[in-house]
């Protein structure tokens, strides 16, 4: 199974996220590939859509080869992956380096994405957790833990394509997963997609502007 792009992918998944419609929830996207995926389900559900500012941390001489993730907020949300630490020989100064490093990019995304646009409240929402796909499954982890923080009254993780282990490892996260395609053999999330190019800063920014939130939904 593939899709065109994040635009397709996203369609599909609207389909069937389609029951949670009638509860009103809120559509929360991992940027920058989760966006236009996320933006459709919104489109669809008539639902607000908001970020999740998480950030993979990468083995520093591998930075695609997650050691774990990392979370904003008012107390960050670490997840360290034991195994690829140990094996890379990764000390606890090069984690914590590595995740300062990762906590100021998501510093830099929240002004340039957010700014002072309101947050929502997910308190005794249905919120829906949407990327373009999984890999290790880190940084959503990550991303899932924050958001339990949060009260929702369900969380629901929701992607078009993500390995069947790591399906089964992040099911135990949340309330309801969708996947579209959850296969053994896996490569890369990009193979999946016949248009896989990078989402821009600006692209997420142009989304969000399409769902606009009142004040009276911030957080804080």
């Amino acid at each position: 199974m593939s899709f065109h792009d994040r635009s397709d992918a996203g369609r599909e998944l609207a389909k069937a996220l389609s029951y949670y419609k009638e509860q009103h929830p809120v559509i929360l996207a991992l940027p920058r590939g989760g966006v236009p995926v996320a933006g459709e389900v919104a489109a669809v559900l008539d639902a607000p859509l908001d970020l999740v500012l998480v950030r993979k941390i990468g083995v520093p001489m591998q930075p695609e080869y997650a050691m774990g993730a990392v979370m904003d907020g008012a107390k960050p949300v670490v997840i360290r992956n034991e195994d690829i630490i140990r094996e890379a020989g990764v000390t606890a100064a090069e984690f914590d380096a590595a995740a300062q490093k990762e906590l100021a990019e998501i510093e830099r995304r929240r002004q340039f994405y957010i700014s002072k646009r309101p947050r929502i409240d997910l308190a005794g929402r249905v919120a829906i957790v949407i990327d373009d796909g999984i890999a290790t499954g880190a940084t959503m982890k990550a991303a899932l833990k924050a958001i339990r923080e949060l009260e929702p009254k369900t969380l629901v993780l929701a992607v078009p394509v993500a390995p069947a282990d790591v399906i089964g490892d992040l099911r135990g996260e949340v309330d309801d997963l969708v996947c579209l395609h959850a296969p053994t053999a896996f490569g890369a999330v990009g193979y999946f997609y016949d248009d896989f190019r990078q989402v821009s800063d600006e692209e997420v920014v142009a989304a969000l502007a399409k769902f606009p939130i009142s004040s009276g939904s911030r957080v804080a």
